[in-house]
């Protein structure tokens, strides 16, 4: 079976980024800088021949990966199991607020505690436990699929995401636990490389990550550690 190269891609910077908000499944769309890394994004993937492109169905993401479509006359797929992690009653609080808000719900958020499932907001939340399965399951199936290009296969495929979704997958590649502190840079518009083939005894290989060279500066890093 061949190998499947993945391009995986974290979202352009939103507003709520700068203010350091809980985003979540709440629909936020990119800011002028985010914007232009996009653009930036697809610039530098210029002539990369991509079979799929895969991208979570929330505005951040698809407005991401929009540009690169374009430049290759390409359709979006949408996958909802790509969205970010939803934190409920949390999302669209800064993280003093979280804290002064719910109390109970932020020290299992700092403490990275994986069964704990927030108060409802406008969404149910899902439990870390919960959101990283979700992830794996979507990622894995995406990877698998071998009937949407011309040559029947899925040689290299882009996929949109978010912070929460690459934070899993790169967990998911080195075998690390969830309630683990993070150790690994996730910035707004960053290429990371992977690799996947299933007859490998780990089928997914980390190649390069939080590639930020095509932008003009650093993105922020993902405030969820």
């Amino acid at each position: 079976m061949s190998t499947t190269e993945i391009i995986l891609i974290r979202h352009g910077e939103t507003d709520w980024n700068l203010e350091r908000r809980l985003q979540g499944h709440l629909d936020i769309q990119l800011n002028p800088v985010g914007r232009r890394q996009a653009q930036a994004l697809a610039a530098s993937l210029d002539g990369v021949a991509l079979d799929a492109i895969f991208s979570s169905d929330l505005q951040r993401a698809q407005q991401t990966a929009a540009p690169l479509a374009e430049a290759r006359g390409m359709t979006l797929q949408l996958a909802a199991g790509l969205r970010e992690r939803c934190y409920g009653a949390l999302e669209g609080l800064r993280y003093p607020e979280a804290a002064e808000r719910f109390p109970d719900a932020y020290a299992a958020l700092m403490g990275r505690d994986i069964d704990v499932r927030y108060p409802a907001g406008k969404h149910a939340a899902e439990t870390m436990r919960e959101f990283s399965a979700r992830v794996i399951t979507t990622f894995t199936t995406l990877t698998a699929l071998r009937d949407l290009s011309a040559s029947g296969d899925l040689r290299r495929i882009a996929v949109v995401t978010h912070g929460g979704v690459l934070d899993c997958i790169y967990r998911f590649a080195h075998k690390l636990p969830l309630d683990q502190p993070r150790s690994c840079n996730i910035f707004n518009a960053s290429i990371n490389r992977l690799s996947w083939n299933p007859e490998w005894p780990q089928p997914l290989r980390v190649d390069g990550w939080a590639d930020v060279a095509h932008l003009e500066t650093l993105s922020l890093d993902e405030i969820d550690q």
